[in-house]
C-alpha cells in the first residue's frame, strides 16, 4: 500500500514538473518561433528571435550608448538619440518590421491608416500589461480595459469638461504665481539671470494639479509625487528586463520596496479622502475638482441607460479603491505631460525669438499685463499653433503600445494574435512623407488653419492619443499650458543659455531634457 502511494505521489509530482517545463519551453522557444514564421509567410520582415530576452539588451545597450553623450548641436533631429533600436530597425526591415520584447514579438506601424483604425478599433486593440508591478502602480483609467474602461470614463468625463476647466483657471494661476515670484526674485537685482527651469517647471505642475485636481496645496501633495515618482522608476526599470511568471510573488528587494510605496502612497491618499469626506458629511457641498468628481459618483453614482430598452436603468458607482486609483493616475500623468510640454515650449521659443516675440504681442494685445481669464486663453491662435507644433515635435509620450489578441486585418496587414504593437508617434510625426522636407523644423505656422488641415487628414498627429481612448486630460495640459506661458511672456524675455546641452532623452516614461533647461531670463 506504500509502495503504491508514493509510487503515485511521485508520478504525480513527475507530470507536474514535466507539465511546467513543457508550458515554459512553449513560452520561452516554441511559440515565439512560431509566430516568427508566421509573421515572415505574412510579409513582415525583423530581428530573429534570440533566447527569452529577445531584443530587450540590444535596445539597452543602444540607448545607453547613445545617451551617454549630448546631441553636438541642437537639432530636433534626435529619434535616433532617444529610440536609436527602433531607428535602426526601420531603416534596416522598412514600415512593416517587428522585434522582440522578450520572447513577444512587437511590429511596428507607422502607416496612418493603420494607425488610424488601430487607435479606432480599442476593443481587438486592448493595451498590454508589459509587467504585472504595473498594476500595483495604478488600476486607473488608463490601464483599464472593455466595459470597466467604459464605465469608469463615464464616471470621469465630468471632471473635464470645460466649464469645469473654467473653475480650474484661479488654481492654476496661484501655482504659476510662486513660480513667478520666485522667478522675479532670483532677477530683481540685475534685471537678468540664467535659470534651469525643468525642475521649477515640475514643481510648478505638480502644485497645478495639486490645487485644481485635490484642492490641496503642493506640500501636501509633495510626499505623493514623491512616491509616485520613486515607484515609477522601479517600474521602469524592471520593463528593462524580462518578466518570469511567479516572479512577482518572492520577497525580492524590488518587490518589497514596490509593495511599501504602493502601500505609503494609499495612506496618503486616503488622508487626503477622508479629509473630503468628512467635510461632505458635515454639509460641505461637493467641490468640481477631480477629486470631488469622483466622491459624488462614490456616494450617489449615476444613471446609465443600457441601450436595451428592455432593461432598467442601472446606477453605476465608483469604488473607493478606484477613487485612490485615479487620484494616484492623475497626480503622474498630469504632472509629468504638463510638465515636458512647457518645458519644450520654453526651449524652442528661446531658439525660435521671432516666435516668442509673435506669442508674446498676441498676449499682450489680449490681455495687457493683467491676469489671463479663460475665454482670453481660447482665444490665443498664435500660442495654440506653437504648442501643437511642440507637441509635434517633443510629444511628451514617444510612443503607444497595444496586443493583438486574436488574429486581425487592418487595411492590407493581417495580424497575428500573440504579438505586440508599436506605434512610434515621433518617427510618425517626424516623417517628411508626411509633413513634408521641413519636418522637422520649428514651424507653427503648418497649424494657422486647424490640425486637420495640417495633417491633410493623415493619421500623422497624435501627441494625446486617438479614437475614444484619447487622453481625457488633454484640455486639462492645454489650458495649463497656455495660462502658464501667456504668465511667463508678459513678465520675461528668455534665450538659450550658453550652459544649455540639448539631449532630449526619455526619462520616467516622457520625453525630457537629459541635463535640465538652463534660460537666460530678463525681466520686460
Amino acid at each position: 500500500m506504500e509502495i503504491t502511494i508514493s509510487a503515485i505521489l511521485i508520478s504525480f509530482v513527475f507530470l507536474f514538473i514535466l507539465t511546467w517545463v513543457l508550458k515554459a519551453a512553449g513560452w520561452v522557444w516554441f511559440k515565439p518561433k512560431r509566430l516568427e514564421r508566421r509573421l515572415r509567410s505574412l510579409g513582415f520582415y525583423g530581428h530573429p528571435y534570440k533566447f527569452l530576452f529577445g531584443n530587450k539588451k540590444d535596445i539597452g545597450l543602444m540607448t545607453r550608448l547613445s545617451t551617454s553623450e549630448p546631441m553636438d548641436h541642437f537639432s530636433n533631429d534626435y529619434c535616433n538619440r532617444v529610440t536609436p533600436f527602433h531607428y535602426q530597425t526601420i531603416k534596416d526591415y522598412g514600415d512593416s518590421s517587428f522585434y522582440w520584447d522578450g520572447p513577444t514579438p512587437t511590429i511596428i506601424i507607422t502607416k496612418p491608416e493603420i494607425v488610424r483604425e488601430i487607435m479606432m478599433k480599442m476593443y481587438d486593440f486592448p493595451k498590454p500589461i508589459l509587467h504585472p508591478l504595473m498594476n500595483k502602480f495604478t488600476r486607473g483609467l488608463v490601464r483599464l480595459e472593455g466595459q470597466e474602461w467604459a464605465q469608469d470614463r463615464k464616471l470621469i468625463n465630468p471632471a473635464f469638461h470645460m466649464n469645469k476647466l473654467k473653475n480650474m483657471v484661479t488654481a492654476f494661476q496661484v501655482s504659476c504665481n510662486d513660480m513667478i515670484d520666485e522667478w522675479e526674485k532670483i532677477t530683481s537685482k540685475t534685471g537678468t539671470y540664467e535659470l534651469e527651469i525643468w525642475s521649477s517647471v515640475q514643481n510648478m505642475s505638480a502644485d497645478a494639479i495639486s490645487r485644481a485636481a485635490f484642492g490641496s496645496s503642493f506640500k501636501e501633495g509633495k510626499k505623493v509625487f514623491e512616491l509616485l515618482r520613486d515607484h515609477l522608476g522601479i517600474i521602469i526599470k524592471v520593463l528593462q528586463s524580462v518578466y518570469i511568471p511567479g516572479w512577482r510573488f518572492l520577497p525580492t528587494k524590488t518587490n518589497n520596496k514596490s509593495a511599501k510605496i504602493t502601500k505609503e502612497i494609499e495612506v496618503l491618499l486616503k488622508g487626503m479622502i477622508y479629509k473630503r469626506q468628512k467635510a461632505i458629511q458635515e454639509g460641505e457641498v461637493a467641490k468640481d475638482d477631480l477629486l470631488g468628481i469622483l466622491l459624488k459618483s462614490y456616494y450617489e453614482g449615476i444613471q446609465d441607460k443600457n441601450q436595451d430598452e428592455n432593461r432598467n436603468q442601472q446606477n453605476l458607482k465608483i469604488s473607493l479603491k478606484q477613487v485612490i486609483e485615479e487620484c494616484k493616475l492623475f497626480y503622474i500623468a498630469g504632472q509629468e505631460t504638463t510638465s515636458a510640454l512647457l518645458v519644450w515650449t520654453l526651449i524652442l521659443l528661446s531658439k525660435n525669438k521671432d516666435w516668442q516675440e509673435q506669442a508674446r504681442e498676441e498676449v499682450i494685445n489680449k490681455f495687457g499685463h493683467n491676469k489671463p481669464n479663460f475665454d482670453g486663453l481660447n482665444d490665443l491662435k498664435k500660442v495654440s499653433m506653437i504648442l501643437h507644433e511642440v507637441l509635434r515635435l517633443y510629444p511628451p509620450i514617444t510612443s503607444l503600445t497595444r496586443k493583438v489578441s486574436q488574429d486581425v486585418k487592418v487595411g492590407d496587414a493581417l495580424l497575428p494574435g500573440g504579438v505586440h504593437i508599436n506605434v512610434p508617434m515621433i518617427y510618425i510625426q517626424h516623417d517628411e512623407k508626411l509633413w513634408g522636407g521641413d519636418a522637422k523644423e520649428f514651424k507653427p505656422e503648418r497649424f494657422s488653419q486647424g490640425i486637420i488641415k495640417a495633417t491633410q487628414g493623415n493619421m500623422s498627429f497624435f501627441s494625446f492619443g486617438w479614437g475614444p481612448r484619447i487622453c481625457i486630460g488633454s484640455n486639462f495640459a492645454m489650458i495649463e499650458a497656455k495660462l502658464t506661458l501667456t504668465n511667463i511672456l508678459q513678465q520675461f524675455t528668455f534665450e538659450l543659455s550658453p550652459s544649455y546641452i540639448h539631449a532630449p532623452t526619455l526619462g520616467f516614461g516622457t520625453l525630457r531634457p537629459q541635463f535640465g533647461a538652463q534660460l537666460i531670463f530678463c525681466r520686460i
